[in-house]
């Protein structure tokens, strides 16, 4: 089973005491944009969104059509228990395709490039390191003894793949962030318009 994780569960410090996941960004939370993109994908089973900070806005605010939330409890331990709770959710994946909640300009055609990728491969935007990446069952049994906030960064050792001709890949980390995702909304990185994904049921 091919599987997709939505990490979405940090406290998000650096944007300030509100949650950008439920911030408007081309009329919806910012949140929809990556569960849009990686919905569109019908190659991909099954889909996980892992919660934590400002969970119970989030579920309010924000529509998940096929993603599943889950809420990580233990969500302030870092990224690290975030993506195992991730994975545990999803069970049976052998493979899984793993993108930021904060990503919001990654496009399902960018999504698309990583199905048949190979366990290990990430995205990169202009050489730099991005999402998706994609776990196999190596990565995953690496992931088991990390703490903290490190990822899956280190055990990424399959290709790099360039997908700026897609997305510029931006994360939204700040509200200056924010501004610039939406001062360029909606192109992508080389000056076409973004695809239009998917909507979502009410």
């Amino acid at each position: 089973m091919l599987g997709g994780l939505i990490l979405a569960g940090g406290g998000g410090s650096r944007f300030g005491p509100e949650s950008k996941l439920v911030q408007p960004l081309a009329g919806r939370p910012l949140l929809e944009h990556p569960i849009c993109a990686i919905s569109a994908v019908t190659a991909i089973d099954r889909i996980v969104v892992v919660l934590g900070a400002h969970a119970e806005e989030v579920q309010a605010r924000v529509r998940f059509g096929r993603a599943e939330p889950v809420v990580c409890g233990h969500w302030s331990r870092g990224i690290s228990e975030t993506l195992r709770f991730g994975l545990r959710a999803l069970g049976s994946a052998d493979r899984v395709v793993v993108m930021l909640g904060d990503s919001p300009t990654v496009t399902a055609g960018v999504v698309d490039r990583f199905v048949l990728a190979p366990p290990g491969s990430r995205a990169v935007y202009r050489g730099r390191p991005g999402h998706p990446v994609v776990l196999g069952a190596s990565q995953i049994a690496g992931l088991q003894s990390l703490e903290g906030d490190v990822g899956a960064r280190g055990l990424l050792d399959g290709p790099a793949i360039e997908c700026s001709d897609l997305c510029s890949g931006l994360d939204v980390d700040t509200p200056e962030d924010l501004e610039l995702v939406r001062a360029g909304w909606p192109l992508r990185g080389d000056g076409r318009g973004v695809d239009r994904d998917v909507d979502l049921p009410a």
